[in-house]
């Protein structure tokens, strides 16, 4: 099955060919003028041009053709050559009754599927997680959602970062302070403790300390850069207090991740591809792809084509350090090896365009990439009022977990405000704001298109009303509130009739657009036109509630009609908001 517009371009593709023309000028697409017909196809336009014709006449006789059928109830003709299509409402019914009764909702699967890996998250370890974090991973998730229900393989890797200077600096400050534990200590043969000599809260303490102290004094960054240098050897007792503080933060992780309903499948960061590195390099060597520059190993990757400076990628600094764009690509070698996937998307900052430019040209031209297609899915910023980036008031960068709690705090009040869950159980209610509160934050981020800066506004992204979160989950309990109260009296969803009104019409319309909604979302690795989508349907059935009274309906047919259009409604945007990340309440 597929949408409405799709079909009828299969139906207008036919009489272009029967008039002797490619049939792709048949595309037919949601009129933007629905006061001439609910779709449209410009087709002749461009098919008059490549046959020297006048673009009325070959409409003519397209709309000709197509006049017989019996599914359109008018075609006509504007300006120069648009076709205008209404279909009946027999037509437009049987399509909605026919979505109802697909497990699916009309919406085709991939063919053929693929396997995509999705890196998105980049939590570092050691770290809290803040909101810098949150575009990444929402926006990621989302996809990665998006492309299971298209029927890919899809593997969401939070990708941490986990082996550079920041773990030297935190092993040397836990040196400083408490030099007599066994990690530090060379003669010492193990076994290690099992229990972490730090939590993470510790952790949150001694990081920034080691930072600030590392900037400060020359001597002190030396002391960072060779515990970095001794792990990333092997010391066993620095990989040992390493493996702690990657444990400890990916408890973190997951407690945020979970609470923000992100999911990943592979929870590996830089470190697990270190070994691959130093052979990785001699390769690149070997086919004389890496040259020594000025001590460092380098790939050039500008091309002829470039109208600006494109640099080398640096694989190893002139002291031997590895930079990230060599982890990158060293993680691309893995992820070919072990996953062999059809394709890479990274879901990474848009400020870092140039760095995966670099990495990409390296990996196509040194084969490393396999079969895989690579892309760099960039997002804008999360800013505050001031239209800098979003900080707290104290100007401080807010931890996540305390941003999803105040969102949650946010949205009791919310619902108290609009006397929604009043009377319900007190862990009900907090349930109910978590989920709202999340939706808002989410909604909020995704509605934009991901390249887009936005506004981070919690007091506006909290409403009832307008393009938020909770307006979408109100929309949706209140259509399950309606079901509760036909099954009590004994009324079940029945077969859909063809519309008596404009608001059910135009509902049925609305629903048949899911589909493309969800092909234009993967194509465009866009959540945004999801967002967009389940706006557009909140409203329709808004009006299509108010203007058919569905329960007291006496036609019992009708009744029945109208409520297989109210469950079909609840499914689409259960199915919509689910890909998008967002939990519907039961009840409010």
């Amino acid at each position: 099955m597929s949408s409405l517009a799709s079909k009828l371009t299969e139906t207008v593709a036919a009489a272009f060919a029967a008039e002797g023309l490619p049939p792709e000028f048949g595309l037919v697409t949601v009129s933007n003028r629905p006061d001439l017909g609910q779709f449209q196809c410009n087709g002749a336009l461009a098919a008059a041009k490549q046959a020297r014709a006048n673009p009325r006449e070959i409409a003519q006789r397209v709309a000709d053709r197509l006049a017989a059928n019996p599914d359109f109830d008018n075609v006509s003709l504007a300006g120069p050559g648009f076709i205008n299509l209404s279909l009946t409402d027999i037509a437009i019914a049987a399509h909605a009754d026919t979505q109802a009764r697909d497990e699916r909702l009309g919406v085709p699967l991939a063919d053929p599927p693929r396997r995509v890996v999705l890196d998105y998250g980049g939590p570092n370890v050691a770290k809290p997680m803040h909101v810098g974090h949150l575009r990444a991973s929402i926006i990621g998730d989302s996809l990665r959602r998006l492309f299971l229900f298209a029927g890919d393989e899809a593997i969401g890797d939070v990708h941490m970062g986990d082996w550079g200077t920041p773990m030297g600096m935190v092993i040397s400050e836990i040196a400083r302070r408490d030099p007599q534990q066994p990690y530090f200590d060379p003669d010492y043969t193990g076994p290690y403790p099992e229990e972490s000599p730090v939590t993470m809260e510790d952790l949150e303490v001694l990081y920034p300390a080691a930072a600030q102290a590392s900037k400060a004094d020359p001597a002190r960054m030396e002391e960072s850069r060779r515990a970095t240098a001794e792990l990333q050897a092997g010391r066993p007792g620095y990989r040992a207090l390493w493996q702690h503080f990657f444990d400890v933060s990916v408890a973190g992780m997951k407690r945020e991740f979970d609470a923000l309903g992100v999911q990943f499948d592979l929870w590996k960061g830089e470190a697990a591809v270190h070994d691959l590195i130093e052979p990785m390099v001699e390769a690149l060597k070997a086919k004389g792809l890496a040259e020594i520059d000025e001590g460092a190993v380098i790939v050039r990757v500008a091309e002829p084509d470039d109208k600006t400076e494109m640099p080398p990628l640096i694989l190893v600094k002139s002291d031997g350090a590895v930079m990230y764009g060599t982890t990158d690509l060293a993680t691309i070698v893995d992820r070919v090896r072990t996953l062999d996937p059809d394709l890479m998307l990274y879901i990474v900052d848009q400020r870092q365009a140039l760095h995966f430019e670099q990495v990409f040209r390296a990996a196509r031209k040194a084969g490393l990439n396999g079969k895989a297609g690579m892309e760099h899915l960039g997002f804008g910023t999360m800013n505050g009022p001031d239209g800098k980036p979003f900080k707290t008031r104290a100007g401080g960068v807010m931890k996540l977990y305390d941003l999803l709690d105040t969102a949650t705090e946010m949205a009791l009040k919310r619902l108290e405000e609009a006397k929604l869950a009043e009377g319900y159980p007190e862990e009900e209610r907090r349930e109910i704001a978590r989920r709202v509160g999340i939706a808002a934050v989410k909604f909020a981020d995704l509605s934009n298109h991901r390249v887009s800066n936005y506004v981070f506004d919690l007091d506006r992204m909290l409403r009832f009303e307008g393009k938020t979160g909770p307006y979408l989950q109100y929309a949706a309990v209140r259509i399950k509130s309606m079901l509760r109260r036909a099954e009590a009296e004994g009324i079940a969803p029945g077969s859909i009739l063809p519309a008596v009104n404009e608001a059910d019409r135009a509902l049925m319309l609305q629903l048949a657009q899911l589909p493309d909604a969800v092909r234009s979302a993967y194509d465009k690795r866009a959540p945004n036109e999801l967002c967009d989508f389940a706006y557009a349907l909140a409203r329709e059935f808004s009006r299509f509630y108010d203007a058919c009274h569905v329960l007291s309906e006496p036609d019992a047919a009708r009744r029945a009609s109208w409520l297989g259009l109210a469950a079909l409604t609840l499914r689409q945007l259960e199915r919509v908001l689910g890909l998008l990340g967002i939990e519907i309440p039961e009840r409010m």
